[in-house]
């Protein structure tokens, strides 16, 4: 076998930092310092694409513009201007991390300090005190992972514990000493635009000579993953039960397991006097392992149980709603402007 290829002039950091700099993508939250702003950008983007982000990260910011907003909004605002992204602990942790801060009277800087609060694990701890304080601490998510896989050839199954603290000690070996918060964010954009999961962009890579997959040609069967486990579908079906411009809700009890507090389309069991009619359509809905099927159908009632309300649909962006009623909701209006365009002739 011949030798590896002998690794190009310049760090691993400095060269993947040259590179960030000069093809980084324009994003909202890289245009600021603040830590607040920061660390929101960094719980949003968790299991959440970038481009989905975006205007949520702007409308809450402009809704919560500081920490001590954040601290002293009524939660049902907060999970309302989180509707729709999903994972909405994350959102009752921020408010109470938030609140947190308030009584320290100062955003934490320290990594230690930062990881106590509710919601924060090593990940975030390391991009908010590296990006905003220029903590030297590397940053490991999802896309991290597989950039330290591929350029290590790491053998070993990455959802393993051990092998993922094995790649955060090379991660923290690679980090540039002066530089932690633009190297962090260089990785995650090697992870998310270049060291792609099923299509390596390897040209591109600005360390792609010393990549160790790459070398062997073997830069596809990096990272190595366990089995995914199989998907359950579930079926549901719920009601849209219109008056006027109004919609009939019912909300999660406080103590549900679930989404507690949000806002739901009735099922049709809770609506046994309900009398049901046409379907609408189905939408889709995917939580952790399961592949929600729900069918959306119309809906008549002449008497209202004390626990549903009415609501205008106009301001249902001021409740917390949850995503398979928006969902619902979006295919209404799509169905509505459909049956409204004149055909072509």
């Amino acid at each position: 076998m011949a030798a590896p290829a002998p690794a190009p002039h310049g760090s691993f950091a400095q060269r993947l930092i040259d590179w960030y700099r000069a093809v980084r993508r324009d994003l909202p939250w890289r245009r600021t310092s603040d830590p607040y702003r920061i660390w929101v950008s960094e719980i949003m983007l968790q299991q959440t694409r970038v481009a989905a982000v975006i205007p949520y990260y702007e409308r809450f910011l402009s809704k919560f513009p500081t920490v001590e907003a954040l601290a002293a909004a009524p939660e049902q605002h907060v999970l309302a201007a989180w509707s729709g992204l999903g994972y909405y602990s994350r959102a009752r942790n921020l408010q109470r991390a938030a609140q947190q801060i308030v009584k320290l009277r100062e955003f934490p800087q320290d990594f230690g300090k930062f990881r106590e609060l509710p919601g924060v694990g090593d990940y975030t701890a390391a991009a908010v005190s590296s990006i905003a304080f220029n903590q030297p601490h590397a940053a490991v998510d999802g896309n991290v992972l597989r950039v330290l896989s591929r350029h290590s050839a790491e053998p070993g199954d990455i959802s393993n514990a051990t092998i993922r603290r094995k790649l955060s000690v090379l991660a923290q070996s690679l980090l540039h000493p002066h530089l932690p918060g633009d190297f962090n964010q260089a990785m995650m954009e090697l992870g998310a635009t270049v060291c792609l999961p099923r299509d390596p962009q390897c040209l591109l890579c600005p360390v792609a000579l010393d990549c160790q997959a790459r070398l062997s040609q073997r830069q596809k069967e990096f990272p190595v993953k366990s089995r995914n486990t199989r998907q359950v579908l579930v079926e549901q079906t719920v009601l849209l039960i219109q008056q006027g411009a109004q919609i009939l809700l019912w909300q999660r009890p406080e103590q549900s397991s679930r989404m507690a507090g949000f806002w739901e389309l009735p099922d049709p069991d809770y609506l046994q006097d309900a009398t049901i009619g046409e379907i609408i359509g189905t939408v889709r809905h995917a939580i952790t392992i399961h592949d929600i099927h729900i069918t959306v159908r119309q809906a008549h009632i002449t008497t209202v149980p004390h626990h549903f309300k009415w609501f205008e649909i106009a301001n249902l962006h001021d409740i917390p709603l949850s995503t398979i009623a928006r969902k619902a909701l979006r295919l209404k209006h799509s169905k509505q402007l459909t049956t409204r365009t004149p055909q072509s002739r």
